[in-house]
């Protein structure tokens, strides 16, 4: 073999060999470029790069998320508190001798359950009444309407009560989606221009701002998801108790009028209340 040849093919070889160790190296610089952008990509870098209105944005969404949260756990222990309580005084109330008895109780410990309080201004409304009449033009009329009125007044602050906080829930629930997507929608406008001046259209450049801007729509769905959730549950607790509560409001105002419980009427109050005894009324 001539030797011009032999040293022609090992040159080829060796600048073979070179542009694929060359071609190697550019390959790992881009992936190690790549994996440098991807970890600087993420919540901290949008952060950083937002502007006032994203930041705005992200407070607002932060204080609804707080707010819904305290509520939830303040509303959700009261819950908790006030049907213990209920049961309690339920489980007393058609347990005593007397409404005497009951008025006693209140005056000794207190109210400290919806149905504790509807019974002690029911109670107070009959022997007011009955001891002095019809002084004022609140107390018109005979003294089963009064007591039905002041029934009726009790049960619409208890509703009231157990409303309150539901709205905020709603709100935040309502909204909070939306002010997410609107951090969004801004985000990838500042993202688009920011890559509109550097002139570089690539998947790669338009990726990760566009993602980045996304995490205000992902922020915006977890803050609304518990609030809703809360809401409709603390919706329902509240119609059981609003419906337990005008059951109770018709029995004490049947046995108010005529000393009398459903049950000594002839109708079924049901299993739960047929060892009930009948209560005597109470001295005037």
């Amino acid at each position: 073999m001539n030797p011009s040849t032999t040293d022609t093919a090992a040159s080829a070889a060796t600048l073979a060999a070179s542009a694929a160790d060359a071609a190697a190296a550019t390959a790992t610089q881009a992936v190690a470029q790549t994996a440098a952008a991807g970890q600087a990509m993420g919540f901290g870098h949008f952060i950083a790069q937002a502007d006032f209105v994203g930041k705005a944005l992200l407070g607002v969404l932060v204080l609804m998320s707080v707010a819904s949260w305290a509520l939830i756990i303040i509303k959700g222990l009261s819950q908790f508190i006030r049907r213990r309580r209920s049961e309690k005084f339920l489980n007393f109330f058609w347990n005593a001798r007397s409404l005497d008895e009951v008025d006693a109780e209140i005056r000794a410990h207190g109210v400290q359950d919806p149905f504790g309080h509807l019974a002690a201004h029911a109670i107070h409304a009959q022997a007011h009444h009955a001891k002095y009449g019809a002084a004022k033009l609140q107390e018109a009329g005979t003294g089963q309407e009064f007591v039905t009125r002041t029934i009726k007044k009790v049960l619409d602050e208890e509703t009231t009560r157990l409303e309150n906080g539901l709205t905020l829930l709603a709100t935040v629930g309502a909204t909070a989606p939306f002010v997410g997507l609107f951090g969004t929608v801004w985000g990838v406008y500042h993202a688009l221009l920011a890559i509109g001046m550097s002139g570089a259209g690539t998947l790669d450049k338009v990726a990760g701002p566009v993602g980045e801007a996304l995490i205000m729509t992902g922020i915006g769905l977890a803050v609304a998801i518990p609030a809703v959730i809360a809401y409709n549950a603390f919706n329902r607790g509240n119609r059981v108790l609003n419906a337990r509560l005008d059951a109770f409001a018709f029995e004490l105002l049947t046995f108010l009028s005529t000393g009398s419980t459903l049950a000594d009427n002839g109708r079924d109050r049901g299993a739960e209340a047929s060892a009930v005894r009948p209560l005597r009324p109470a001295a005037a």
